[in-house]
């Protein structure tokens, strides 16, 4: 049990929310992160076992790196890093979009994951093992109109878990993670009603775990299909 532990940001909603409720069903204890100290607190009743959970924006250096203090300390170093996080440009032209939502887009995809990896692979390391998933998209290989900021982002976190895979350590395995279509609110930004007939999260994740559960080594730098 006592490396039984995953960490996940935006732990409070959607695939994250889904992951951390599995992972717990598992008997794995969850450290995880969300901007919404209210999902946070619901969250926290559907957890049976250990878990911490803090309010953090990943975009938050400082913020970030005291989650990572404290999951070690009350939790243990995690096995598992899933950098879930995640923001949608509104739909529009890449023309029609505001440099501050672009920039907020890159900030929570990128820099987010940026921000943990910095704050928990030392820790990692210095076991020996672990595990990070760097949350990517069908649109992290290909392209769609209205979305560019985060079909941009997206291919920025395949480039940057390849270009990591190149630097750990052994033990430690890094992959880009692709979830698939799941009925979530950011799907449903884009694809309104007709996102309805999709996976749900709570089915996607019985699979999902699954899949995350058996990165190796050999997949080092990876996309990984969940």
């Amino acid at each position: 049990m006592e490396s039984k532990v995953v960490s996940i940001s935006g732990v409070s909603r959607g695939l994250g929310r889904a992951l951390s409720v599995e992972f717990n069903n598992r008997g794995w204890r969850i450290s995880g992160c969300s901007r919404s100290e209210e999902a946070l607190s619901n969250l926290r009743i559907e957890l049976s076992n250990q878990h911490h959970l803090q309010k953090v924006d990943v975009t938050k250096e400082e913020e970030v790196k005291l989650f990572a203090k404290k999951t070690c300390k009350h939790l243990g170093c995690p096995r598992i890093l899933l950098n879930n996080a995640g923001k949608i440009n509104r739909n529009a032209k890449l023309k029609d979009v505001s440099a501050a939502e672009f920039n907020e887009v890159f900030q929570v995809n990128v820099m987010g994951t940026h921000n943990m990896i910095r704050a928990f692979l030392p820790e990692m390391e210095n076991e020996g093992t672990g595990t990070i998933v760097n949350f990517s998209s069908y649109w992290g290989q290909t392209t769609a109109p209205d979305v560019g900021p985060y079909c941009a982002s997206k291919w920025a976190i395949e480039g940057l878990s390849r270009s990591l895979a190149q630097e750990v350590s052994d033990g430690i395995s890094v992959v880009a993670f692709n979830p698939g279509i799941i009925d979530t609110e950011m799907l449903r930004s884009c694809f309104g009603e007709a996102a309805g007939s999709h996976e749900k999260p709570i089915e996607w994740a019985r699979h999902a775990v699954d899949k995350i559960l058996q990165i190796s080594e050999e997949d080092n730098g990876c996309t990984i299909l969940g």
